[in-house]
């Protein structure tokens, strides 16, 4: 029989983490998503002489990543999530399931979070939107362009890729990385997150480029058109990539 993922969280903090203050599982168990095979994301809140860190282990058979922080720590990674436009860690206390609460952290972490959530990510500076909607444009015209299937398949993830970024900026919401960006896709744009995904699964499953061109090409509209000619950069040292830059 399966064991039952909260109950395996509470020992594990149990066992591993005896003076815990606070310990939150997130992640697909907490939202009703879980699997078989879905690990367990725990945030664990320790005292102020612990360490701030991630970890990976395995405990009674299953995969857990563990969000180890002291409250200064949870600070600076919040702040951080919030930064990266992604509310990882938000997310698990926001959404979490409580294992221990020693002194109220958290209640405290957690309506932190929802602030924080509530409030929304950071606009992409115009200048960087400006970037990627260079990058996208070109990107698009390559997988117009593209002949060779493997080609075609690479430049449409990155077509994804960008367009999501740029229409969920545009719709002032948190975005997302691996099965976590069709999610905050749709979250943030229903109509127009969804033509993108079909638009990527038919490109995948057919070949034909053009429900993704034509959907990508719609969160260009929003955002300023496509930009070709005259754009230009001035050297500073860093010249920001055309490409979404990749969460963790």
């Amino acid at each position: 029989m399966t064991a039952n993922p909260v109950e395996q969280a509470r020992r594990l903090v149990r066992d591993r983490f005896p003076a815990v203050l606070a310990a939150v599982l997130g992640g697909s168990v907490a939202t009703g998503r879980a699997t078989a095979g879905s690990d367990l994301d725990i945030a664990v809140l320790v005292g102020d002489g612990g360490e701030t860190c991630r970890e990976t282990i395995r405990f009674e058979g299953r995969v857990v990543e563990l969000f180890i922080h002291t409250r200064a720590g949870l600070a600076d990674l919040f702040a951080a999530d919030v930064a990266t436009r992604r509310a990882v860690l938000q997310n698990v206390y926001a959404t979490g399931v409580v294992l221990v609460d020693a002194a109220g952290d958290a209640g405290r972490a957690r309506a932190r979070a929802e602030e924080d959530l509530r409030n929304g990510p950071p606009a992409l500076a115009p200048e960087v939107v400006e970037t990627r909607r260079y990058g996208l444009t070109d990107a698009l015209d390559d997988l117009a362009d593209a002949g060779d299937r493997i080609e075609r398949l690479a430049v449409a993830g990155h077509v994804l890729g960008a367009a999501a970024d740029l229409l969920c900026d545009h719709h002032h919401a948190w975005v997302g990385g691996g099965k976590w960006l069709p999610r905050r896709l749709l979250e943030a744009d229903g109509e127009r997150g969804a033509a993108l995904l079909e638009g990527h699964l038919l490109l995948c499953s057919s070949g034909d480029p053009k429900p993704l061109i034509d959907a990508a090409s719609q969160v260009l509209a929003l955002v300023g058109g496509p930009l070709r000619e005259g754009y230009r950069r001035t050297w500073r040292g860093v010249i920001e990539s055309a490409a979404v830059t990749p969460g963790r």
